[in-house]
């Protein structure tokens, strides 16, 4: 007999002709997988679970959703993963979009790109639209451009305000350089909500090594307490290669001592050393930047 569980596994493995031109994924991240950042995850629920799960609600109201997320943060700080867990949650499809990816070299290629995906995504609503480094695809427009970019920007615009409305479709947009992006993609009914991913407090740097050593054979010795104390100005990023670092320098010392792979652990040494290893990699984290005053070590706070 041909069951339910049949056509689940049959959905996963046929693939629909309408997303086989554009990359369309369901991602299976779940919000207890970002440590932190919880007001940026508070607006993204009202600007992307909220409209595509409770439209109902907004037609009440008589008010139109979000059309649009502008994630804005140092490299590092989860703005992808947040984009994801969004879609996640909403059980919308993802359609990534690198911004690089849709600039072309001949005259109207790029507008062109712009418009089969959103054609695409209005295909396959619920759809989420991510643009990482949309700066490069909406930089500034100047009156000595040739005009390339401004056509670019132009189509953007239209399409997230145009005639044809965005029906079930959000658009997550994410950059570390947001005083380069156009002010007109910014303004109300385009990408109008600003959300800040900033550098992790110790609170977050806590919840973000214990998401990235829950499978991890971590020793009873290991304090995560102690780890989130050290290191101050290290981004999500820099975080989940530190326990791979240390992970990697466990796996290092059973191979070069023949130890046995069964029973290996990844002790408070190997943090140690992954420590004297690693640096934050974003300039704020360099500097000692850090959300609270309170939270950087005495060191940065005597040099003010």
């Amino acid at each position: 007999a041909i069951r339910m569980t049949d056509f689940d596994a049959a959905l996963d493995e046929v693939e629909p002709t309408g997303l086989r031109e554009v990359t369309v994924e369901f991602p299976a991240v779940g919000w207890d997988e970002v440590g932190g950042l919880e007001p940026a995850k508070r607006e993204l629920v009202r600007a992307v679970y909220w409209p595509l799960e409770y439209a109902d609600r907004f037609a009440e109201m008589g008010i139109d959703p979000p059309s649009g997320v502008l994630l804005h943060g140092p490299p590092g700080t989860g703005k992808t993963l947040l984009a994801r867990a969004a879609a996640s949650l909403s059980d919308a499809n993802f359609i990534p979009v690198n911004g690089p990816e849709l600039l072309d070299k001949y005259v109207g290629a790029s507008e062109q790109a712009v418009r089969d995906l959103f054609a695409t995504a209005r295909e396959n609503a619920p759809a989420v639209v991510f643009f990482d480094e949309v700066d490069a695809v909406s930089p500034k427009r100047r009156g000595d451009d040739t005009g390339a970019g401004e056509r670019v920007v132009s189509q953007l615009l239209t399409e997230l305000d145009g005639l044809e409305p965005l029906t079930d479709i959000v658009v997550i947009a994410a950059t570390n350089r947001p005083d380069n992006i156009d002010e007109a993609l910014l303004r109300p009914g385009r990408i109008e909500k600003a959300v800040e991913t900033p550098l992790p407090d110790r609170d977050a740097r806590r919840e973000i090594l214990r998401i990235h050593a829950r499978e991890m054979p971590v020793a009873s010795d290991v304090d995560l307490e102690a780890v989130a104390d050290r290191t101050a100005g290290y981004s999500g990023g820099d975080l989940a290669a530190l326990v791979r670092e240390a992970g990697l320098l466990a796996i290092e010392d059973g191979i070069v001592d023949d130890g046995p792979t069964t029973d290996s652990t990844v002790g408070r040494g190997h943090f140690e050393r992954a420590l004297s290893e690693t640096s934050p990699s974003t300039r704020d984290g360099r500097a000692g930047v850090e959300p609270s005053a309170d939270d950087r070590p005495e060191s940065d706070r005597s040099a003010e």
